[in-house]
């Protein structure tokens, strides 16, 4: 569209006090002959959002830059529809952090408004990308607890709902308990599970299509529009979902794998699965013999918290254990209970739970188990290290040992592939790379795998920090013990939250719109293949797995997988991908509208790329506690560090910027990153540019990586401060006046 441009800026909030209004605009009028150039003491007011609209209707003003405050607040008020909107941030990152009308302060503001002018000349209104034939319906995978939830919940909300699961009947783990721990007060009673009364209501259900003794053959396509075929008793079923509720649960972990704890090799220990069907069949007797039990012990975390078996906690075994200790003193009061623990994890009103078993009798010692032997009439007898007597000790004979075992994830059972891209020659990148594990659950037809990304336990992954329940595959959301080891109560609301996760996604993917974290983003990647090499990085870096490839290795695009992070953008190094408002040529043009002094004038210029995510609002929390904050630097906020591109370096540098400090989320296992894996990439392309400072005859100390979160932001100052004291070692950017 042909633009007609406005700058508005603001002069309340300290911004009139501190800078040379004038001066700014005439930076817009002057610099950039923009047309509409406007100032106000309260532009979020309604007079101010008055004069904007005014212009809009009556001028034709259809790009308007608004300097004021940070683009993290009053985006609701300064939302027109059908107008280009660019925020340049003078109140938090300028007049807040920066002397008042000091000569620096006033360049850096000029410069900023100078970069928002650019941006707004070049980017165009997003376009959502409309799908055909979206679905409304959920597809729930698992009829455990978690699964049978989710599938009414969904139901409850209005959305048609498909539950697989691989049985011949619903229920799952849950539907082998003969008693839960108490939910309702005095929390110390055991109670039924109302598990039979939930089945019947989702078999009854006419939203729910239930299918049993089932297995997901192929999931093909993207939220929305995710195919599905289901293999059912030697036939084929195909149902369109538009998105997808992971619900697998776990399984406990082999005992067989505990040697010195003698599962397998004496027959009188058993696991905490094994006592549960005795409890709820019968009674407890010893599998010897057959004979009722006078004596048990309980081994806890059996293989968890172990570096040689599940270093977690699996959540549920303590309480788990305690309520198998009433089962034991039900049915015998007389029976001698002893626990061995590591920390007993009871948390809330489990305490109370454990303060009854206390009065029951159990006897408790904490400390490790480190054998266990066979005397006779099969009886055992445990050795352990009884931390709080500062002594080994040795039971007397016990007729059964219970091993509270942990949980391990089904997605986590299978074989490990990893996906790698490949150089043009052919040789393997060493690119950060997913690990996903062939687990027959989801069978996915992603380029990127057949399963989704797993945490390095084997958990569904998610984003635990700020995203709960995504997946690295959009539109599939994890919920149970599949994502986390979690109890009962716990397995519940995280059910409904997952479902709640599954239709936001469908509703907002049939706008055309993102999901977290860009949730109202309607822009979505666009290729230029007539210059694509099919060198395959944007499809293997892409966190999300949301580009395929055809038998060429040309990128398939699936833009309701996309998060809109642009990864894609920075991992392509013929640059062919871009967004309508998001572009290397778009952040390019901000970089190059610096001003960068001559070299006598001793004013450095640093110029930070900050993660909208966690970078950026902690430079903003900066300014609002008004910490001092180096003149020197310009701030290009970005969707995510992975949407970095190289060039944008190269350009930076040759323009004469002496210094690049990229400000990130956290990676790792315990990751921030918004977007799972941009900072790592990131760090990963920033480990290969020294080739590129070489050949510009540049030093490498002049660009820097460093990983913050949001609330560094009382640390972020001293970090920018100790950057512009290397850059006063090395010296000027030679490049300063070419």
């Amino acid at each position: 569209m042909e633009k007609k441009m406005g700058i508005y800026v603001c002069t309340g909030c300290d911004i009139g006090e501190s800078l040379d209004i004038d001066a700014l605009l005439k930076v817009a009028s002057g610099e950039y002959k923009v047309p509409v150039c406007k100032s106000h003491p309260f532009l979020c007011g309604a007079e101010g959002v008055e004069l904007i609209k005014n212009d809009i209707a009556g001028e034709g003003v259809n790009a308007i830059v608004i300097a004021a405050c940070s683009q993290r607040v009053n985006y609701d008020v300064f939302n027109f529809e059908n107008v280009i909107v660019e925020r340049v941030n003078l109140r938090e990152q300028v007049v807040w952090c920066h002397p008042a009308n000091d000569e620096d302060t006033q360049m850096l503001a000029e410069d900023s408004l100078r970069m928002g002018i650019v941006k707004a000349q070049q980017v165009s209104l997003p376009e959502p990308f409309q799908a055909e034939n979206l679905s409304k319906t959920v597809l729930v995978v698992g009829g455990g607890l978690a699964g049978i939830t989710a599938a009414l919940e969904a139901a409850r909300a209005g959305y048609k709902t498909v539950l697989v699961e691989k049985e011949a009947s619903l229920g799952g783990w849950a539907a082998g308990l003969k008693k839960v721990v108490g939910l309702r007060p005095p929390y110390t009673e055991l109670e039924d599970l109302d598990l039979a009364e939930k089945i019947k209501e989702v078999e009854g259900n006419p939203q729910i299509t239930v299918y049993k003794s089932a297995q997901i053959e192929k999931i093909a396509g993207a939220p929305g529009m995710f195919d599905v075929q289901i293999r059912q008793n030697g036939s084929t079923a195909s149902e369109r979902v538009g998105a997808i509720v992971l619900a697998t649960g776990a399984v406990a972990y082999d005992a067989g794998r505990l040697d010195s704890l003698g599962f397998g090799k004496y027959t009188n220990v058993v696991t905490g699965e094994m006592l549960e069907k005795m409890a709820a069949n019968g009674g407890i007797k010893r599998p010897s013999d057959g004979k009722p039990v006078e004596s048990v012990a309980f081994i806890l975390c059996a293989g968890s918290r172990d570096k040689s078996h599940l270093p977690y906690c699996s959540a549920i075994c303590c309480t788990e254990s305690l309520k198998q200790a009433l089962y034991v003193k039900e049915q015998n009061p007389k029976a001698q209970v002893y626990i061995f623990y590591k920390d007993l994890r009871a948390p809330g009103t489990y305490e109370l739970l454990y303060q009854r078993v206390q009065k029951e009798g159990a006897i408790f010692f904490r400390g490790e188990v480190y054998g266990i032997g066979e005397v006779a009439d099969n009886q055992l007898v445990i050795a352990a290290e009884d931390v709080l007597a500062g002594e080994g000790i040795k039971t007397e004979p016990i007729d059964l040992v219970v091993l509270a075992t942990g949980m391990v994830p089904t997605t986590a059972i299978g074989e490990k592939l990893v996906i790698k891209a490949e150089d043009e020659k052919g040789a393997q990148e060493e690119a950060p790379a997913d690990e996903i594990i062939r687990s027959n659950i989801l069978n996915l037809e992603y380029r990127q795998g057949p399963e989704v990304p797993t945490l390095k336990y084997g958990f569904a992954d998610s984003h635990f920090i700020c995203f709960p329940y995504e997946t690295r595959r959009t539109g599939i959301y994890a919920a149970g013990s599949v994502r986390s080891p979690m109890d009962i109560p716990t397995t519940i609301k995280d059910a409904a939250g997952a479902v709640l996760k599954a239709i936001q996604c469908i509703e907002l993917t049939a706008q055309g719109s993102a999901v977290h974290p860009r949730v109202w983003d309607l822009s979505f990647p666009e290729f230029f293949m007539q210059r694509c090499t099919q060198c395959k990085r944007c499809t293997v870096e892409c966190p999300f797995g949301a580009i395929n490839e055809d038998e060429k290795f040309n990128p398939l695009p699936n833009p309701t997988r996309c998060r809109r992070c642009g990864v894609c953008m920075g991992a392509c190094p013929e640059r062919i991908i871009s967004f309508k408002n998001y572009s290397v040529p778009i952040i390019g043009s901000m970089l190059k509208a610096i001003e960068v002094p001559e070299e006598d004038e001793e004013k450095p210029r640093i110029l930070i790329f900050a993660c909208e995510n966690d970078a950026y609002p902690a430079l903003d929390m900066a300014g609002i506690n008004r910490l001092p904050i180096s003149p020197w630097v310009r701030i290009i906020p970005v969707r995510c560090l992975g949407s970095m591109n190289l060039v944008w370096i190269a350009d930076a540098l040759s323009k004469g910027i002496d210094g690049i400090l990229l400000l990130g989320c956290k990676h790792g296992d315990d990751y921030q990153c918004h977007f799972i894996k941009g900072s790592e990439l990131a760090n990963y392309r920033l480990s290969k540019i020294s080739e590129t400072l070489n050949r510009l005859a540049l030093e490498s100390d002049r660009v820097r990586m460093v990983q913050v979160d949001i609330m560094d932001y009382d640390v972020i100052p001293g970090i920018i401060e100790d950057f512009v004291k290397r850059l006063e070692e090395v010296g000027p950017n030679p490049y300063k006046g070419f």
